[in-house]
């Protein structure tokens, strides 16, 4: 579980959910937002909730962007790029670590990487998560499945890290 007092997060179906003190400001149309305490705006496009293509050919889709500050590393952000992954299911899915762990390596590389540089933003980690469930961010559910990877950002590169 993570234990974070302050994390931001980007939706592909909207803004984020809670607005800081003094209130959000929200656009219509492509779903982005603005939070007044945080100095750049989230943009996820609607194409977001289309099938992102990866090696192993399962169904995988962003559900959301968080950023936070590191556990027990001040100073650092991390970014997290959360995907659903119905495939990976314990009890009906087809697709087990072996074949999501190359997937995970490709969305750092292909979508968290791009998306941190088209937004302008440095993080120290990326986390690439699979869920076959939307669970909602640091909330335990013994029945959903779910794969993370660490990574640390050089260049156009994803080094692997372990937890």
């Amino acid at each position: 579980m993570i234990r974070s007092s302050r994390y931001q997060t980007a939706r592909a179906s909207g803004a984020a959910p809670a607005a800081p003190a003094g209130g959000a400001w929200s656009a219509r149309g492509r779903s982005c937002g603005y939070l007044a305490a945080i100095p750049f705006a989230f943009c996820v496009a609607a194409a977001a909730a289309e099938p992102v293509p990866v090696p192993s050919g399962q169904p995988v889709t962003l559900a959301e962007v968080l950023l936070d500050d590191a556990p027990g590393q001040s100073g650092e952000t991390w970014a997290r790029f959360r995907f659903l992954a119905p495939q990976i299911a314990r009890a009906t899915g087809t697709v087990g670590y072996d074949l999501a762990a190359p997937d995970m390596d490709h969305l750092c590389g292909a979508l968290a990487l791009p998306y941190l540089a088209e937004h302008g933003l440095t993080a120290a980690r990326v986390v690439i998560s699979l869920s076959d469930r939307m669970v909602p961010f640091g909330v335990q559910d013994p029945e959903a499945t779910q794969f993370f990877e660490a990574y640390r950002p050089e260049g156009a590169a994803c080094i692997w890290e372990a937890f």
